[in-house]
């Protein structure tokens, strides 16, 4: 299955390289549903003039947790979030607790430029035919709690 959603997150110290690589691969956005938190939604929107951008909550106000919550739902299918590993963040348990969404529910996660140029040019990203393995959850939410 192609990819049809992605989630486009930076920390404050990225959102201008993630804004440029957006730019750059305007094309290949071009038919895909975006997501973005807070200001780096208001900030692709203005660059990429993408009205039907869906722009949630900033992430340290909830905007993590909307993504990955989207993620577990089947709405999004591929996380680029250029963070910065220089900067501690306040919000620093819900970024974890997104990668890990991301990694339980075996997304793709591009964590910088050189990755998320790699993923996007992926002939998987246009490719029907594929399907990316979806975990099956059934022994755990089926399992018997004493």
């Amino acid at each position: 299955m192609a990819v049809t959603s992605v989630a486009l997150v930076a920390h404050d110290n990225k959102k201008k390289e993630l804004v440029e690589w957006a730019n750059e691969n305007r094309t290949r956005l071009a038919p895909l549903r975006l997501y973005a938190t807070g200001t780096t939604g208001r900030l692709l929107r203005e660059s990429l003039q993408r009205d039907d951008l869906h722009s949630l909550l900033s992430g340290p106000l909830g905007g993590d947790q909307q993504i990955g919550a989207k993620i577990a739902e089947g709405e999004i299918d591929l996380l680029v979030f250029f963070w910065d590993p220089l900067e501690p963040q306040p919000h620093d348990p819900d970024i974890k607790a997104l990668l890990r969404i991301a990694a339980l529910w075996n997304i793709p996660v591009a964590c910088n430029r050189a990755t998320a140029e790699f993923v996007l040019t992926s002939a998987y990203m246009t490719d029907d035919n594929h399907r990316s393995q979806k975990p099956d959850f059934s022994d755990y939410t089926g399992r018997d709690v004493h």
